[in-house]
C-alpha cells in the first residue's frame, strides 16, 4: 500500500504553530509519520529506539530538565536531538517556556524547523496526531456520492446511469448535504473509522444527465455541501431483479470491506416508482436505530412470539 505524507505548512496552518525558523521552502518539508515523540529519554542519554523521522515536542518537563544542565552539557544535549534531524521541533506554551538560544542555533545549523505552540504539550501532540492521523491516512477511491443524512455518511454505489446523482440531488433538496460526486476518496483514520471526502478539483460539483455539471453549493447554499464525512453506511444501488431475493426483515447483517474496515451495508433495487431519497432517509435512521442497539425486526419477532429462523 502507498505511503503518504503532509507538507509541514499545511501543519502549521492546520496546528496553528509559530514558526521561530524556518530553514527552506515549508512545503518541501514533509511529514511521514503520525507519531508525535516527547524527546525526554533523547535528552537523557538514552538513544535507542529513536525515530528522527516523527515530529519532536518540548514541554515543561524537557525544558525544566534542560535548565538544569551546564551551558556546554544544554548544548551537547541539544546538538544531538537536532543532528537527528527530525521535520521539526516544536516547544509547547512557548511565549511562556522561552526556548534556549543554543535551539535556535542548533535549528539553523542543522536546518530544522523551530516551531511554537500555545497549547499545552498533551494537548499540543493529541492536536497533531489527530491531523496526522487524517493526511497520512491508507485511502482508496471509489466511484460513487457521498451524502450525509441526518447525520449519518451514506455511500452510496452502483452502476452509472443506475440514478445515484439523481437521488443525491433529491436528498440536497430535502436538507441533507453532499459530500462527493462521482469520485470519493475513502481514508482509513482508525481501525474501525472511515472518512470520505472529495478530491479537490472536483468538490462540491454534482453531474446530473440532462442538466450538467451544477455547483451544488452555489445552487442550493453553502448548508448543502460539508467538506468530508464518516461513512456509516453504503448503499448498493442496482437493477430490480425479480429472480433475486432482496433483504425484507433487517435480520441478516451485511457489510462492505473498504480497507479492512467492515462497514453496514445493503442493496437498493431500483425501478421506476420508488422513491429512493425517502428509502435512503430510511435507512440512515435505522441504521442509527442499529447502532443503539434497537432493531424492529428483532422486536416485531418477539411480539410474533417467533424465533429468528421462522423470520426467514
Amino acid at each position: 500500500m502507498a505511503t503518504f505524507s503532509c507538507a509541514l505548512k499545511k501543519l502549521i496552518e492546520d496546528a496553528d504553530l509559530q514558526i521561530m525558523y524556518a530553514p527552506q521552502n515549508l512545503d518541501e518539508i514533509q511529514v511521514t509519520s503520525a507519531e508525535v515523540n516527547r524527546p525526554g529519554l533523547f535528552l537523557a542519554g538514552y538513544y535507542d529506539y529513536f525515530d528522527p523521522n516523527r515530529l519532536q515536542t518540548v514541554g515543561l518537563a524537557e525544558m525544566n530538565y534542560l535548565s538544569q544542565f551546564s551551558t556546554v552539557q544544554r548544548r551537547e544535549a541539544l546538538e544531538k536531538l537536532f543532528m537527528q534531524r527530525p521535520p521539526a521541533v516544536i516547544v509547547s506554551r512557548f511565549r511562556e517556556l522561552e526556548p534556549f538560544p543554543e535551539m535556535m542555533d542548533f535549528a539553523k545549523i542543522y536546518e530544522v524547523a523551530l516551531l511554537g505552540a500555545d497549547e499545552a504539550t498533551s494537548t499540543l501532540m493529541s492536536n497533531l496526531i489527530s491531523i496526522l492521523n487524517v493526511e497520512l491516512a491508507p485511502r482508496v477511491t471509489r466511484h460513487g456520492v457521498l451524502v450525509e443524512v441526518y447525520g449519518e455518511g451514506i455511500l452510496i454505489l452502483g452502476d452509472s446511469g443506475i440514478g445515484k446523482s439523481e437521488t443525491a440531488i433529491e436528498l440536497v433538496k430535502r436538507g441533507h448535504r453532499l459530500v462527493a460526486d462521482d469520485a470519493v476518496e475513502l481514508r482509513k483514520i482508525s481501525s474501525r473509522g472511515i472518512v470520505g471526502t472529495a478530491p479537490n478539483n472536483i468538490r462540491h460539483f454534482i453531474e446530473v444527465r440532462g442538466i450538467g455539471i451544477i455547483n451544488v453549493a452555489r445552487v442550493y447554499g453553502v448548508g448543502a455541501v460539508k467538506m468530508s464525512q464518516n461513512v456509516d453506511l453504503v448503499v448498493k444501488m442496482e437493477e430490480w431483479d425479480q429472480n433475486k431475493n432482496y433483504q425484507r426483515t433487517g435480520l441478516e447483517s451485511e457489510y462492505y470491506d473498504i480497507l479492512g474496515v467492515k462497514v453496514p451495508s445493503t442493496t437498493i433495487p431500483v425501478m421506476p416508482g420508488r422513491n429512493l431519497a425517502v428509502i435512503l432517509e430510511t435507512a440512515a435512521i435505522n441504521n442509527r436505530q442499529k447502532q443503539m442497539g434497537y432493531n424492529s425486526a428483532l422486536e416485531l419477532m418477539k411480539q410474533l412470539g417467533l424465533d429468528q429462523d421462522q423470520m426467514h
